[in-house]
């Protein structure tokens, strides 16, 4: 639990920058994790208030699922996301402040953009607190 006068963290949103999309790249190719990864900044860049502090990562091991990311915050529960493009960007964001207003970061497929219910590939709980199990 967060102390009185300090606000909550932001969510944490890894993306794997190695993505290959699910395909072999041309010789100089930019990996698409790396085109979401640099278009989440740029969205962030402008965002008003950034909902979500974006990290890169190496690798997220699931090379079959297209680009990849990992929504997470302590004491809730980890989403990994697939089938990502930089297209997304914006609705990436959108799920991460929705994420950040729920207790438990479980987020129902009906309150994420159109575009993102079907990408959860998983999730896992809470490594500092059991959350409450509730619905994804």
């Amino acid at each position: 639990m967060e102390p009185p006068n300090e606000p909550a963290p932001k969510p944490r949103l890894v993306v794997c920058t190695t993505c290959r999309g699910g395909r072999p790249l041309a010789e100089g190719e930019i990996p698409p994790g790396r085109l979401l990864h640099d278009a989440l900044a740029a969205a962030l860049a402008a965002h008003p208030a950034p909902p979500v502090e974006l990290h890169p990562v190496t690798c997220l091991a699931a090379c079959d699922h297209g680009c990849t990311a990992a929504m997470s915050t302590p004491g809730k529960w980890t989403y990994l996301l697939g089938h990502l493009t930089p297209g997304l960007a914006e609705d990436l964001l959108a799920y991460g402040a929705t994420y950040a207003a729920h207790a438990s970061g479980a987020v129902l497929p009906s309150r994420r953009p159109e575009s993102l219910r079907k990408v959860v590939l998983g999730r896992l709980p809470a490594l500092d607190a059991p959350p409450k199990d509730t619905a994804a």
